[in-house]
């Protein structure tokens, strides 16, 4: 007799569907293309360091996100997620995890030229790992586990930030005048 297990055979289609809310994210995906592209056509295409102009970057991330969004609509609208079974336990996702890592890249953004860019990426770090954990059903740890956090997300962010401005010469915000931390 063998005792080897086969894996079960995967639905055709998942329990839930999963297309309306697939075509929403693509469309929604269209909007923010469209958005920048128009942003990015009242920016000077003066070209710049290397040939490259100011609106180079949201050009490239316009046609990205365009692609993407293109992508999701026609997935969706030939028949979504059909070949993915429900996800079940970690995989599922937990919405605190987006949460802790959402707040984390929105309050780089907006304390980066506050507190520096290395403090607010460590911050971005810390609280990234904390959602991380979240989503795998870790615990959090206590302020011992917070502070490690936050050092090893400053030993990140230094080395960044001594690698753009001191060998690519490119200014990037810092807490003191002189421009370190």
């Amino acid at each position: 007799m063998d005792t080897a297990r086969t894996p079960p055979e995967p639905d055709a289609a998942p329990s839930a569907d999963h297309r309306p809310g697939q075509l929403l994210m693509g469309l929604g995906a269209l909007l923010v293309a469209g958005v920048l592209a128009y942003g990015a056509m009242a920016i000077p295409g003066d070209a710049g360091y290397a040939g490259v102009g100011p609106n180079f970057l949201p050009w490239v991330v316009s046609v990205a996100m365009a692609v993407c969004g293109v992508l999701l609509v026609w997935e969706a609208l030939t028949g979504g997620f059909r070949h993915m079974p429900e996800p079940s336990g970690a995989a599922r996702g937990d919405w605190r995890a987006l949460a802790w890592v959402s707040a984390g890249i929105l309050l780089n953004a907006s304390l980066i030229t506050t507190i520096g860019f290395v403090l607010s990426c460590a911050l971005c770090f810390s609280l990234a790992v904390r959602g991380l954990r979240a989503s795998e059903g870790k615990p959090m740890g206590g302020a011992r586990q917070t502070v490690r956090d936050a050092v090893t997300g400053m030993l990140i962010a230094a080395p960044v930030f001594w690698l753009f401005t001191k060998l690519l010469a490119v200014n990037l915000p810092g807490l003191t005048s002189t421009g370190w931390l």
